[in-house]
């Protein structure tokens, strides 16, 4: 009897010292969510009219949350999280749509984008000739 003790004991402690960890990781307690899988996407963007930032007070602002699933104010945050994505993220290569005629008014928006963008820190600044320019780049982006 005394084996078949110590070999139960040897078995519990293995199973424990085994499996233990293994519980524990898969069951996360309630109320402490696991760690996120994806790269925080969180912007803030603003426009306003006028030749820079430092000289405009942001008149519309919004917010554009991508990751994992597209959601924020921004009035077509899937749209506009697709077009990111499909630039890595580079609001210089958001295409102007080919549609759009505006006219040669100079009244100058600014729009800023400032956040992060999957886990790294972004902050831009693009002046436009007007409202209508500014609309027809990057076809949902700058469109709120």
């Amino acid at each position: 009897m005394p084996n078949t003790a110590r070999w139960a004991a040897a078995l519990t402690l293995t199973a424990t010292a085994v499996c233990g960890p293994l519980s524990t990781t898969a069951l996360a307690s309630p109320g402490h969510a696991p760690a996120s899988l994806y790269a925080p996407s969180a912007l803030v963007l603003t426009t306003g009219h006028g030749q820079n930032a430092a000289a405009v007070a942001p008149e519309r602002a919004v917010t554009l949350n991508c990751a994992p699933t597209a959601s924020g104010t921004h009035p077509a945050a899937r749209q506009a999280c697709a077009e990111l994505r499909a630039t890595g993220g580079d609001f210089d290569a958001l295409a102007d749509r080919g549609d759009v005629m505006c006219t040669r008014q100079y009244d100058p928006v600014v729009v800023t984008v400032d956040g992060v963008w999957q886990g790294k820190r972004v902050s831009y600044e693009r002046t436009f000739a007007n409202e209508c320019v500014k609309n027809s780049h990057g076809m949902t982006v700058f469109t709120f």
